[in-house]
This record gives structure tokens, sequence and C-alpha cells, in this order.
């Protein structure tokens, strides 16, 4: 009797030890959250926006399982810090790159491309690094001018993609629009603005992206130029936008549908 015993007790301590390895090697095993890091320092224009951008996105993070870290401080970017983030979202930076960064600094960016990182630009993103031409070819283009905010219609040119699959062929909203100069030549651009529907005096293009991705320099970039108003960071259709945006740079989503 005792023996049973004593073997049924050894079968349950087995069983235990057995569940409580196989519960630490799935804590041990489970991947951790991709986080990304929100980058908003401005040395020219700051943005209100910025504010309700940086809540807007820590709330996408929330419910699309990824992490959000926010900054102004340009000295977390070193390559050590940059390599546990699947992308950095330049969220309306502006001023000249040596305004922003140190040598060392935009040292370390170069470097988190050239290893598979990720970029986002949004809206004044464009706006910065005039003096650093590799900058300039990642995020796509530089900010040339805008007329007054005013309603126009966004041509979506290309519906197959994480960030514009739901969005209505013709897109009307409010918002500041910029025009572009010097812009890279190998971008696929996704949206368009209709120029007919704005006043933009001086400052037509013809034919006129105002968002686009690309391959750089061994890593991924995406710019969307909307996002000046307060008003776009509570508008689902804008939110689901920019979201599609973060989840390709960070590559845990393809472009295309």
């Amino acid at each position: 009797m005792n023996l049973k015993m004593n073997f049924k007790s050894a079968l349950n301590v087995i069983g235990l030890l057995a569940v409580c390895i196989l519960f630490n090697a799935g804590i041990a095993l489970a991947k951790p959250k991709p986080k990304i890091l929100v980058f908003s320092k401005t040395r020219g224009f700051h943005h209100s926006s910025i504010a309700v951008g940086n809540t807007a996105i820590i709330k996408l993070g929330d419910e699309n399982n990824f992490d959000v870290d926010t900054t102004t401080d340009a000295a977390k970017f070193t390559l050590d810090n940059l390599k546990q983030y699947s992308a950095i979202v330049f969220l309306s930076t502006t001023g000249m790159s040596n305004q922003l960064f140190t040598g060392d600094q935009k040292a370390a960016l170069m470097k988190y491309m050239e290893q598979g990182g990720g970029y986002m630009g949004i809206h004044a993103a464009t706006d910065c690094c005039y003096d650093w031409p590799w900058y300039g070819k990642m995020s796509g283009a530089y900010f040339k001018g805008h007329p007054a905010q005013q309603e126009a219609v966004i041509q979506v040119v290309d519906p197959n993609t994480v960030a514009t699959s739901f969005l209505p062929k013709e897109w009307k909203r409010k918002d500041e629009w910029y025009s572009f100069k010097d812009m890279a030549t190998d971008l696929h651009v996704i949206l368009k603005i209709d120029e007919s529907s704005y006043q933009q005096p001086g400052l037509q293009m013809g034919d006129h992206p105002m968002a686009w991705y690309h391959n750089y320099d061994g890593g991924r970039a995406f710019y969307t130029e909307l996002g000046h108003t307060d008003e776009s960071y509570a508008d689902p259709l804008y939110l689901k936008h920019i979201l599609g945006g973060i989840q390709y740079a960070m590559g845990v989503k393809k472009i295309n549908k």
C-alpha cells in the first residue's frame, strides 16, 4: 500500500515539475512585443498636434500589439539603443540636421537603416534636415511650401496597401497641404492630391504626391504628408492610414494587401 502511494506521489511530483518546466519554457520562448520610437524634436515650427499625435500612436500600439516610446531627446540615437526598435517615427520634426543631431547620432540612424530598420515620416518630417541629403532621400522629398489650411480631395492611387485599402477612392478632408521639392526618383506613390480641389497659388506641382514608400539603404521608409491638424488624430481613417505605414515600417506587415 505504502509503495503504491509513494509511487503515485512520485508521479504527481513529476507531473507538477513537467508543468512548471513547460510553463517556464513558454515564458522564455514568448517573443517580446515589437517596439517603435516616436521622435518629435523641433528647432523650427512646432506643431501643436505633436502632443495628440503621440497619444494617438501610443493608443494604436496598445490596440495592435506594439509598444511605443516617445522622445524629443536625440541622445537616444545610439546604435545600441536604436536596435531595440522595429521602426522610428519622425513626427513633425523640424530644423536643420545640425540642430537636431550630432554627427554620431546621424551615423547611428544611418547604420540602423543599413541593418534593416524602419523609418516613418509624418507631416513635417519633410521640413527638417535640409542640409543632410541622406535624410532627404530617405524621407523622399523636402517641404517647399503650403497655402492656408483648407479642404481638398486626396486621390488613392494604390488601393492595395495596408495604408490605403480601406480609404475611399477620393478622400475629402481638411488639412495643411504641402508642396515638395527634391523628390526622390524611386518612390512608390500611394496618395496624391487633386490640385483642382483647392487653392495653392504658386505651389502647383502638376503631379502631386502626398504619401509614398520605398526601400532605402537596407531598410523600409514610409512617409505621409497628412497630419498637421489636431483633428487628424481623432479621424479613424487617418489613424488606420498611419497604422498601416507604421506596421510596414516595422516589418510586421507587408505593404501590399
